[in-house]
């Protein structure tokens, strides 16, 4: 035993999913160390859950877009006398748009946080994740098991997550590490925002709460569940996917982000 204490570490947890997986796992008993670029909101989380009586999470300020984050993050782990047991890789954006047209350096940054930065962080503390018997919960979403014209480096970049959670999920069970890739639709966060949505449709029959979603991604890994998909209809939408001809995906992906771009411009 290395004799640092069990910790759950949550990246992206200033907002959104992040936020409701961090008030999960604290009233699960879990003590936290919540990882961010914006140190207010990891500070107003951690009071909010001291304030409920839970230990206060350790708060990590990092870009994860610069090399070197497990290193930093471990570091600042092992100066508090935690590591972790529990890795939560919630940190990602996506951006909404032609691939054509949207800026490359932006793209690039996205692929950097959702998949780069994301593996580093599911490999680097898989030592002590088997140590005391904990897990890795990688978020994805159902734009993984979708083509993505219209939104392609953001749902190829889920793809990848989705893949290699999986595999990771195999790889990783003999060492009695739990590996669970959280797939969530729709969420009402500043998500949208942040990927270039200014005008939303109503919430549809695939869109589920943040919380919602931060539960079912907490189930799913206790019990050892390998893909969590939150929800009955993006249930039925990820099974429809493997019967539905390529070519009609694609076409009925194009048009809804056809439609999304146009009432930008309304």
């Amino acid at each position: 035993m290395s004799g640092l204490r069990p910790i759950t570490v949550i990246t992206g947890a200033s907002a959104g999913i992040g936020v409701a997986l961090a008030h999960v796992f604290a009233r699960h008993g879990r003590e936290l160390a919540l990882v961010a670029r914006r140190e207010d909101r990891l500070n107003a989380l951690a009071d909010a859950i001291a304030a409920k009586g839970k230990r206060r999470p350790l708060v990590i300020v990092d870009d994860l877009n610069v090399a070197g984050a497990a290193q930093r993050i471990g570091k600042a782990l092992a100066a508090a006398g935690a590591e972790p047991q529990f890795m939560v890789n919630n940190a990602g954006f996506g951006l909404v748009g032609l691939a054509t047209e949207r800026d490359r350096d932006e793209q690039l940054a996205m692929i950097d946080l959702n998949m780069r930065a994301l593996t580093e962080l599911s490999l680097a503390f898989v030592d002590s994740l088997a140590r005391h018997r904990g897990g890795l919960l990688n978020v994805g979403s159902v734009a993984g098991f979708l083509p993505g014209p219209g939104s392609a480096v953001y749902y190829a970049s889920k793809a990848y997550v989705l893949s290699f959670t999986e595999a990771l999920h195999s790889e990783l069970k003999a060492r009695g590490v739990r590996v669970s890739v959280l797939c969530p639709g729709p969420v009402p966060t500043e998500f949208a925002a942040r990927a270039g949505v200014t005008k939303e449709r109503k919430p549809g029959l695939l869109t589920l709460s943040a919380e919602a979603v931060a539960e079912a991604g907490y189930r799913g890994l206790m019990s050892g569940q390998r893909t969590v998909i939150p929800g009955f209809a993006n249930k039925l939408l990820t099974l429809a996917v493997r019967v539905v001809p390529r070519r009609l995906l694609l076409k009925a992906v194009d048009s809804r982000q056809s439609r999304r771009r146009s009432a930008q411009q309304t």
